[in-house]
């Protein structure tokens, strides 16, 4: 894609969003107003999805080695596949280290003397993040 394709796409993007949001502003005071600006936003915004898939479809089609679409393929894969292992177990644990954290305080404020115990709790519950963690160097490791 060359650059004055890029500078197209990019701009009728952004005027996908800035055209709607002008009419939402200045538009009628009215309930059927709401109405109008979400068909204007789903206009606007397929237009655009066309738009780029017109220009990023469109133009020369060459062949590719299938070795290579295949290992680029893998590749990319990888990439997602390192991204969702730390997203994921991020995710899950704030999850466990919200509901371990707020049962700890409320244990510490009844009773002092569990402190270290409730604290191996929310450390196992932050273990999660690092496994993950651990695992998406794994999966970047191999690629």
């Amino acid at each position: 894609m060359n650059l004055a394709t890029k500078i197209i796409l990019i701009a009728a993007l952004t005027l996908s969003i800035i055209i709607p949001f002008g009419y939402y502003l200045i538009g009628e005071k009215n309930k059927k107003r709401y109405k109008r600006t979400i068909g204007v936003n789903a206009f606007f915004f397929f237009g655009a999805f066309v738009l780029a898939s017109i220009m990023m479809l469109g133009g020369k089609v060459e062949a590719a080695d299938t070795a290579a679409a295949a290992a680029s393929t893998a590749t990319g894969l990888g990439y997602l596949a390192a991204a969702l292992v730390t997203g994921l177990s991020c995710i899950g644990g704030g999850i466990a280290v919200a509901s371990a954290a707020s049962a700890a305080l409320g244990a510490i404020s009844e009773d002092s003397s569990v402190l270290g115990k409730s604290l191996i709790f929310v450390g196992l519950a932050e273990g999660v993040c690092l496994y993950g963690l651990i695992i998406s160097f794994m999966i970047l490791g191999k690629l």
